[in-house]
């Protein structure tokens, strides 16, 4: 492969503007950010199943599907009429986001290990969008158990102030599994068993989760604390 690197990304964007140019693609000139909203979706779940698969084939190609979407959504903006945006108003933003996000590499901040440098990104972004708890801005439209990782892993620094989660059986049963494997297999039989009784298990943990927002949120109002991603 010859060229600079990044090269083949501009003509990805061209090849973007001819589809949805005139002359270009019927399909593609008349879809929309609300009409791709699927494909993305679908784009991602196939590259979750490749990464979790091993197959790094797949991951190189369902990375451009992702990508796609990425410069179709940009083309699209191009054609806002009343507040026009493209592909390179997409990547400066990531740009600056990722250096303000850095100090410890571009502006000469100590951040020596990985989780303090999570903190610290949490920290930046709590600040920069006036964010006051440190479950804001989690999406309520992941998956059930993405979701209750999401809050549990934002909301780690308050657990000891916390309602604890786990009970003494709880935390035997996970003590004596002897991988992955063995947790994936019980909670698999914990969906069978609720679904044996009619109970919706991903509501079920839905609401479990919005119960424990609503105590994290509760604590920070009382400790007066501020925080977020």
């Amino acid at each position: 492969m010859t060229g600079a690197r990044g090269e083949r990304f501009l003509d990805l964007v061209a090849v973007m503007d001819q589809l949805r140019s005139p002359g270009g693609c019927p399909w593609d000139a008349r879809q929309t950010h609300a009409s791709l909203v699927e494909y993305l979706v679908e784009e991602t779940y196939e590259l979750v199943e490749a990464i979790e698969t091993g197959d790094d084939s797949g991951v190189r190609e369902e990375l451009g599907d992702l990508l796609l979407q990425v410069v179709f959504h940009a083309r699209i903006g191009q054609e806002n009429l009343d507040e026009p945006w493209d592909i390179d108003t997409v990547c400066d933003g990531i740009i600056n986001k990722l250096v303000s996000r850095h100090p410890h590499v571009f502006a000469g901040a100590d951040a020596t290990t990985a989780d303090a440098v999570e903190v610290n990104w949490h920290a930046l972004k709590a600040k920069e969008k006036g964010r006051n708890s440190v479950t804001d801005g989690i999406p309520a439209q992941l998956p059930a158990l993405i979701l209750a990782g999401k809050v549990i892993s934002r909301s780690a620094p308050l657990s000891e102030q916390l309602p604890a989660l786990e009970t003494d059986q709880d935390i035997a049963l996970v003590e004596n599994m002897s991988d992955e494997q063995q947790l994936g297999e019980h909670l698999l039989a914990l969906v069978s068993l609720a679904r044996a009784r009619g109970w919706d298990a991903e509501g079920a943990l839905r609401a479990a989760v919005r119960h424990r927002v609503s105590a994290i949120q509760e604590l920070e109002k009382s400790v007066g604390g501020k925080s977020g991603e």
